[in-house]
């Protein structure tokens, strides 16, 4: 009949099939209703844009709350920067950390002290979460590389957007980011983070990390994830996905000494082998792989009258892939004396494996460029060739993201300084990662 719809009903105990002219087949099972699927479906579709609306709402509603605590967070870095803190005064460090913790259990958390004999006590602070499960690790060091005194030639100060001084950006905004991010999930969560954290404070992470490292390795273990408070890259704010690793090592020659004028023929200069071993040295650099060598001190000599007897050079050596490190270090081990009447001693190794961009890292990046999103800005990422504590963790395999703390530049000297309109996205992502 014109016009009309035709209607095929066949009737199963399991299920119907409905044939509507100009449709498809297609097969139901009982119980269904198309206007009420399509109102179910419209339902859920409302849910969802809903909840895409609300959640950079949420976002937007974070970032407020810490822009109008930026000038805390200004204070608490300028507090911790005007605390000096070089690594190799225990004193110093331990002022700092004692401060440090009655900040942290002030927020909640306990407090507890890794005792170093040569450096200062290393800082642990836990949180009990609202959720139970592994805790997240907010990783940082409190030591810096300023002599004690550095304060009366480069003063901490605000100026031109800025607060400037010694440590400010490597890494006391990354402590006061930590501190008021916490501050916050106490304040929107009841007192409690929503999950478990676990801070540490390093006091020789500039120096190596010799008295840290396993203290770190060993929390790690224990971690979901670890976020590293050290600098952001660039004053885009970069985090870092990927370090080199890190390796020193110490080549000493012996040779003969011997009157240069009288009796030069029957000496046997050590520095002259050495100058061709550091030749051999620069031949084993990659810059396509990311292996680097670098002899950044030589020693050697008595007195100009006189044949060197010993030479020394203490090289850096920098890897993107830690199996490049027994490589390397076989080349090394392996260098022959150009002089067989010179002696080569050769020492050291890889102490910091690199951190490598894996699947875990690459999780945790995607996490956070989300969130940064929701903020309102892009976060790019860096790999650098500078090494931190995070490469212990990554190297663990434990998912890690280092550059989570200030943005700004100079750090390790005269004009290190930090971007004061910064400081509140990068609490509200910490916050939220």
């Amino acid at each position: 009949m014109a016009g009309s719809v035709v209607l095929l009903i066949l009737v199963s105990s399991s299920a119907k099939i409905i044939l509507y002219r100009g449709a498809r087949l297609v097969w139901q099972k009982p119980g269904f209703h198309p206007v009420r699927r399509r109102e179910s479906m419209k339902k859920n579709i409302s849910q969802k844009v809903q909840l895409a609306e609300a959640v950079p709402a949420e976002m937007a509603r974070r970032l407020r709350y810490f822009e109008e605590r930026r000038d805390d967070i200004v204070a608490t870095t300028r507090q911790l920067v005007e605390i000096e803190s070089p690594s190799d005064n225990k004193q110093a460090v331990d002022q700092l950390g004692a401060l440090l913790a009655g900040r942290f259990e002030g927020l909640g958390g306990h407090a507890k002290f890794h005792h170093a004999q040569n450096f200062g006590d290393h800082l642990q602070a836990d949180f009990t979460g609202l959720r139970r499960g592994k805790p997240v690790l907010l990783l940082g060091h409190i030591d810096t590389v300023y002599p004690l005194g550095t304060l009366g030639s480069m003063p901490c100060r605000v100026a031109d957007g800025r607060l400037w001084g010694p440590g400010a950006l490597d890494m006391k905004s990354g402590i006061a980011l930590m501190l008021h991010a916490i501050e916050a999930l106490r304040a929107w969560h009841g007192d409690a983070p929503p999950r478990p954290l676990t801070v540490l404070l390093v006091s020789d992470e500039e120096v190596g990390s010799d008295s840290s490292r396993r203290i770190t390795e060993n929390l790690a273990k224990k971690s979901a994830a670890v976020l590293v408070l050290e600098p952001s890259y660039g004053l885009h704010g970069a985090v870092k996905t990927a370090r080199k690793g890190v390796g020193e090592y110490k080549i000493k020659v012996t040779g003969k000494a011997a009157h240069s004028g009288l009796d030069f023929e029957k000496g046997e200069s050590a520095i002259i082998e050495l100058a061709k071993q550091i030749t051999e040295i620069s031949k084993l650099i990659d810059l396509k792989r990311g292996l680097t060598l670098n002899v950044g001190l030589v020693q050697g000599g008595t007195r100009v009258n006189v044949i060197p007897a010993e030479a020394t050079a203490s090289l850096d050596v920098r890897i993107a892939r830690m199996k490049d490190a027994a490589g390397i270090d076989r080349a090394l081990r392996s260098l022959k004396s150009f002089n067989r009447k010179c002696k080569l001693e050769i020492t050291g190794a890889i102490n910091r494996p690199p951190m490598e961009r894996t699947a875990g890292v690459a999780a945790l990046y995607k996490k956070a460029t989300e969130i940064a999103r929701q903020l309102g800005w892009k976060l790019e990422e860096a790999a650098v060739g500078g090494g931190s504590d995070g490469n212990f963790t990554a190297g663990l395999g434990i998912p890690t993201l280092d550059g989570l703390g200030g943005v700004g530049e100079g750090a390790h000297a005269a004009h290190e300084s930090i971007v004061i309109s910064e400081l509140p996205k990068r609490a509200a992502l910490l916050e939220s990662v």
